[in-house]
């Protein structure tokens, strides 16, 4: 394993050193937006566009990125967000990320798609733990996983709403991409060509559980066929605000709704008793055609601001995006393919490493803009592109 600290310096050295270790599948399954790309580029476009104004002549000397979530303390404003394939990219990855997030003072968020069960990684993984929650065409075995996750001690639950229906990612079919991961005629010699992931994380799952990766939070007819697990996975599109009633009454802890773009939405949740609103485009998977969470923001904030908890996710890669996030009044920032990266470069070192990066940068970019602490970040401190001068 090379040296982290030298050879990863920012997040996009750890994408190219997960890519090189993964199978080109794989890489794309977890790099790729939808269709054309296009939202998943807007997205960081929209976050490039936006410009950080700086105040001169503070005393920076001491500065830290401290906050509260739901209040409690945080050691920066950021939650490492769900993320399916981590168990796949590295061996228990899910673990590995929960780790790091503890070791960082942050919320890790556990996939429902994920490979290791969930009182596991409470366990083994430490730290503040929140379970996300899809919604499968069977929805009361999807609901199984509710009382699950409280008995298993998960501090908040996260919904999402913005996956009703199956992803168009055509590339996942030209790669022979299935999750769970299964040898086809279209990836066999793309597996055969990444040993370190083959035998590194498959055959690890191979040697120490006897199979391989499987999901193990998803409650499904036992012996089912990868046509039927594929069928079984299927996204459930009748969700409504009933549905969200019903998940409100199961849940008796913190409840999130992920998949905002609307303030209306975010101020019905807020009717219906949620206690947070992620902002996001699902990192511009869920649409192409989808807005940027960033430039949505601003509108939740003004609707539901400081009635409940409002994050933002979807393209956030470096410590300067994360503090545009907070001007623009995100009371927290969700990083996904960041850390993702990471786990699947280096397991745990990797995942610490990302966060390192950003840590740094907050620091860093505090100091350039005359803060000392994260209290004092205002909507004066971000210039949009309309707002830039002539």
């Amino acid at each position: 394993m090379p040296n982290l600290a030298t050879a990863a310096l920012n997040i996009e050295d750890l994408r190219r050193m997960a890519k090189r270790r993964l199978t080109k599948g794989l890489f794309e399954f977890v790099d790729r937006g939808s269709e054309d790309d296009v939202a998943l580029r807007h997205n960081r476009d929209a976050l490039e566009r936006i410009k950080l104004r700086s105040r001169v002549l503070n005393n920076t000397s001491e500065r830290h990125t401290k906050s509260t979530i739901f209040g409690e303390p945080v050691d920066m404003p950021l939650v490492i967000g769900p993320t399916g394939p981590a168990g796949f990219v590295w061996y228990r990855g899910e673990t590995e990320l929960a780790k790091a997030a503890a070791k960082a003072g942050i919320p890790f968020t556990l996939a429902s798609t994920s490979n290791t069960p969930m009182e596991a990684i409470r366990e083994n993984g430490g730290g503040r733990q929140w379970y996300h929650l899809y919604v499968w065409r069977d929805m009361e075995a999807s609901l199984k996983a509710v009382p699950r996750a409280e008995a298993a001690g998960f501090e908040a639950l996260v919904l999402t709403v913005d996956s009703t229906v199956p992803y168009n990612r055509e590339f996942d079919v030209r790669n022979g991409t299935t999750m769970p991961v299964r040898l086809t005629p279209r990836n066999i010699a793309d597996l055969a060509t990444h040993p370190r992931w083959l035998f590194g994380t498959v055959g690890r799952y191979v040697m120490a559980d006897g199979h391989l990766p499987r999901y193990s939070n998803i409650d499904m007819p036992e012996g089912l066929s990868s046509t039927g697990v594929r069928d079984f996975l299927f996204k459930n599109d009748t969700l409504d605000w009933d549905f969200l009633k019903r998940i409100r009454d199961m849940w008796p802890r913190k409840l999130v709704v992920k998949g905002i773009l609307h303030a209306a939405d975010a101020a019905k949740c807020a009717e219906y008793g949620v206690d947070c609103v992620i902002v996001s485009n699902h990192g511009g998977i869920a649409s192409d055609a989808a807005l940027a969470p960033i430039d949505v923001l601003p509108s939740v904030v003004r609707e539901v601001g400081g009635k409940i908890t409002v994050i933002v996710d979807s393209g956030f890669r470096r410590g300067s995006d994360i503090l545009k996030g907070l001007a623009l009044g995100a009371d927290a920032v969700i990083v996904g393919r960041a850390t993702l990266y990471g786990v699947a470069a280096a397991g745990e070192p990797g995942a610490t490493r990302a966060l390192e990066i950003l840590h740094s940068e907050i620091r860093r970019t505090m100091g350039v803009m005359g803060m000392s602490d994260l209290s004092q970040i205002t909507r004066d401190h971000v210039v949009l592109p309309h707002e830039l001068p002539l």
